[in-house]
């Protein structure tokens, strides 16, 4: 069968580009060069934001056992110039931290107040827990014998020796440290237990009592400065050291065998700064570890924790 003579149009193509560019410049006669399209820059990275700087405390910061015969360390509200615990003026670090206590027979509650740059205040009213002190009655045993003017003026000799002690003031971050046991052993005293002799009550056990064979090492619960090492055994608390751990924290360590460092040693958390024994008052070898924070005096099993099993 022939082919019809006619055949379809083919539809008109799309020219784009280059090439269209070119036919527009040819009918026109001339032509300028078509730019092309400009590539926008790349977006620049986002800055990073400067870290943010912790906020300035605006109320205390309180860690610790807040009851009778603990330790706290605290943080003052920003801007404190002045702090008191109960009236009383509580040292303060430059950047805001400080250490109060609370003594054995200290009141159910305490009053702590920051004075700031501004002039303003800042308090707030602490509770303090109580608690159940180990107290044995003896009816029928005195309290003890009537102590000899020779005793009584050798004790105040002793006993200026210690305030003495206790009142210097040494440069020492001890107090922030975590307080470790200075000896491991069995705990045979613990601190505020009492004896009521026929009705008189005796002094409260000061600190805590740790039963060890003569001889057996004693290290530095925290770095501190030793502010007295007796020369001669005293008469109650036989060989006495004592340390200070700055801000009004300090340790002593009583009846010991020997004492391996002199007043004015600084002594870092661990060293062994002496040993066990029994010289002064002690029925048998042990450490009695005591602790005041200025004139409270304070436990040690709360200071350093749980006894680690050795």
């Amino acid at each position: 069968m022939p082919r019809p003579s006619w055949q379809p149009r083919r539809a008109p193509e799309v020219i784009r580009g280059r090439h269209a560019a070119a036919l527009v410049c040819f009918a026109a006669g001339s032509c300028a060069p078509v730019p092309r399209p400009a590539t926008p820059p790349p977006a620049a990275a986002p800055r990073p934001l400067p870290p943010r700087s912790p906020a300035a405390p605006t109320s205390f910061g309180l860690r610790g056992a807040l009851s009778q015969g603990g330790l706290v360390l605290g943080t003052a509200p920003a801007g404190t110039v002045t702090l008191r615990l109960d009236g009383q003026p509580v040292p303060l670090a430059p950047d805001g931290r400080f250490v109060i206590a609370f003594g054995r027979d200290h009141g159910p509650s305490a009053r702590l107040e920051a004075q700031l740059a501004d002039g303003t205040t800042r308090a707030q009213t602490l509770s303090v827990a109580p608690r159940a002190w180990d107290i044995q009655s003896l009816p029928t045993l005195p309290k003890g014998t009537t102590p000899t003017p020779a005793f009584l003026a050798r004790r105040k000799v002793e006993l200026a020796q210690i305030n003495a002690a206790r009142a210097m003031n040494m440069e020492s971050d001890g107090w922030r440290q975590p307080f470790r046991w200075p000896v491991l052993g069995r705990i045979s005293g613990v601190f505020g237990s009492q004896r009521i002799y026929a009705g008189e009550p005796g002094a409260p056990h000061s600190g805590v009592d740790i039963a060890r064979p003569t001889g057996t090492p004693v290290a530095a619960p925290a770095d501190g400065v030793v502010v007295l090492a007796a020369d001669s055994p005293f008469t109650l608390e036989g060989n006495l050291l004592m340390i200070d751990h700055g801000m009004g924290l300090n340790s002593a360590f009583l009846h010991l065998s020997r004492i391996d460092v002199r007043a004015g040693d600084p002594v870092r958390r661990g060293q062994i700064v002496g040993a066990i024994g029994s010289t002064g008052r002690a029925t048998g070898p042990h450490l009695h570890w005591a602790m005041k924070w200025q004139a409270e005096r304070i436990d040690p099993a709360l200071v350093a924790g749980p006894m680690p099993r050795g």
